[in-house]
């Protein structure tokens, strides 16, 4: 065995650890200074094993909301109640075994992405969208993609955004509810909210200060991996991320129009 200890995707987990602590203390201030994030469910995260936990979520920008649930994440597992104080305290020796799913074309686009990247992403080829534009005819599932959500889940932890879009309410792919069913993980459900406003599309710039954002983190979804269908699986995940078409029916009519402008000037940024 080798003296450098790697991940299972060859990833130096020493190399891996500083650049963990370098972004998160670098991005700290978007969620705690400039920025507030209300957090609301870190026991959960306390509460579950240390590999096959995969967590799902909305989704808002690029890389603000993953980066935010590493700094949430690592703050729990550290004793800290709902708060990301302490950056330092909570990013010392963080959990390296925490992957999140990203769009191949999107992790390729620059340094800044790919060094993301290596902290631990877990790139796919979207099936539906090319040169981010949707395509009538879906692409082959790469069967390397899925595995590697596998590996990862037995490694550790996967974060993924099943809508495929930072688009609200935007169907689920129904490739999350076939990874459930083979891996059979704890699933856990995240909702947030805030960031949209706070960033821009891909999350890097600042675009608004003074933002409230959120951060729910459910219990984990009761799920019968031999009985439930794949339609079943969707549909309990849009309900806990809250993206279900029924939710649309308690938004305020004039919010609705406001996501729809949102939504048609957001063309090419969702993974």
């Amino acid at each position: 065995m080798g003296l450098i200890k790697r991940n299972p995707f060859g990833h130096i987990n020493f190399i891996k650890r500083w650049l963990v602590l370098i972004f998160g203390v670098a991005t700290h201030k978007r969620y705690k200074g400039f920025n507030r994030l209300n957090i609301e469910g870190s026991e959960v995260i306390r509460s579950l094993p240390q590999t096959n936990v995969l967590f799902i979520s909305n989704h808002q920008t690029y890389f603000a909301d993953v980066v935010a649930m590493f700094h949430v994440f690592n703050a729990s597992l550290k004793g800290q109640e709902n708060n990301i104080k302490n950056v330092w305290y909570y990013l010392w020796n963080a959990k390296r075994n925490l992957y999140y799913v990203a769009a191949k074309e999107t992790m390729q686009k620059g340094i800044l992405p790919r060094l993301m990247g290596y902290v631990g992403a877990i790139t796919v080829e979207r099936t539906w969208r090319q040169n981010g534009q949707d395509v009538t005819e879906k692409k082959a599932v790469n069967v390397n993609d899925t595995e590697n959500i596998g590996i990862a889940l037995e490694d550790g932890w996967v974060i993924t955004f099943p809508q495929g879009t930072t688009k609200s309410f935007k169907p689920v792919r129904k490739g999350t509810a076939h990874i459930i069913k083979n891996h059979r993980p704890i699933v856990v459900p995240i909702v947030i909210d805030g960031f949209r406003r706070s960033f821009d599309k891909k999350g890097l710039r600042l675009k608004k200060k003074g933002i409230l954002q959120s951060m729910v983190i459910k219990e984990p979804l009761d799920i019968d991996y031999d009985n439930d269908s794949i339609d079943d699986i969707v549909e309990k995940i849009e309900y806990a991320i809250e993206q279900h078409p029924s939710f649309l029916k308690v938004i305020p009519v004039e919010q609705q129009a406001e996501m729809e402008k949102l939504n048609k000037k957001r063309t090419w940024e969702e993974y």
